[in-house]
């Protein structure tokens, strides 16, 4: 019997650590050609937006400030699609089936895509940081002025969560939609088309002026990379665009995905 007993105790079934689950995600976020590329580019472009404002700022503008605006616009674009196709390409490569099957609980594959997603962020920015850093020294001794720091931890905090938020955007329509390409469609006409209305619309209706911050996600968004997110009516306005575009749309999304069949 103790025999028995022990036999079935050393068959028994572990559950596969979350750590683990988040170290496959992130290595199947480079195993793809899309994915290899758009993480590659980040670095790439980096180099070649630093160069840019080297090249082409005058002597007077080159700070650190103007090296990470240059390199802010590929990253608002890049990370965003890389969070899209961390979600989507269970689908659209068709190995949902293998993964959910593998670890049942679709809840803890998204929250491992969730946070391998972060890590991807934070060090591209981190990336990015350094990069703009060499560019802002090799910059100012080129010109021959003196080395402008203009861009302070709690600054560089806010621009890394403004990417963060873009990141979260995109995670979202991709559990939402589960289609690459509706996704990336769906974040170019949020962040463009829906913003650009919003915008016009605060312009021309004066009751609307005061509303806009707080259903606007780009609004907060790029007051994040301004560094302007700094009272505590900025900050709730940041969490009910939050609340709005990322929490609640994700909330319905995963119970969409928990429900939905995988072929």
């Amino acid at each position: 019997m103790t025999t028995q007993t022990a036999t079935t105790a050393d068959r028994a079934v572990h559950p596969i650590p979350t750590s683990r689950i988040i170290g496959v995600e992130l290595r199947k976020m480079f195993d793809t050609r899309s994915g290899f590329w758009l993480l590659t580019s980040i670095g790439v472009l980096s180099v070649v937006a630093t160069a840019a404002a080297i090249i082409f700022a005058p002597a007077s503008a080159l700070s650190y400030q103007t090296f990470a605006t240059a390199l802010g616009f590929p990253m608002t674009l890049i990370l965003p699609m890389i969070a899209i196709l961390a979600v989507t390409s269970e689908w659209s490569q068709r190995t949902g089936l293998t993964t959910f099957t593998l670890v049942p609980s679709r809840g803890r594959v998204i929250g491992a895509k969730a946070i391998a997603t972060i890590i991807v962020g934070i060090v591209s920015m981190l990336v990015a940081f350094t990069i703009g850093a060499v560019g802002n020294v090799v910059g100012s001794t080129l010109a021959g002025v003196d080395t402008v720091w203009n861009i302070g931890p709690a600054h560089a905090a806010q621009i890394v969560l403004g990417n963060l938020v873009g990141m979260a955007i995109g995670f979202t329509l991709g559990v939402v939609l589960r289609n690459s390409a509706g996704a990336i469609v769906g974040y170019f006409a949020l962040s463009f088309v829906l913003s650009g209305i919003l915008v016009l619309l605060a312009r021309v209706r004066e009751w609307f002026t005061d509303l806009q911050p707080w259903i606007d996600w780009n609004h907060t968004q790029i007051a994040l990379f301004a560094g302007q997110t700094s009272s505590a009516q900025e900050w709730a306005q940041l969490g009910s665009t939050t609340m709005i575009w990322i929490i609640i749309p994700l909330v319905i999304g995963m119970v969409l995905l928990r429900r939905s069949e995988v072929k």
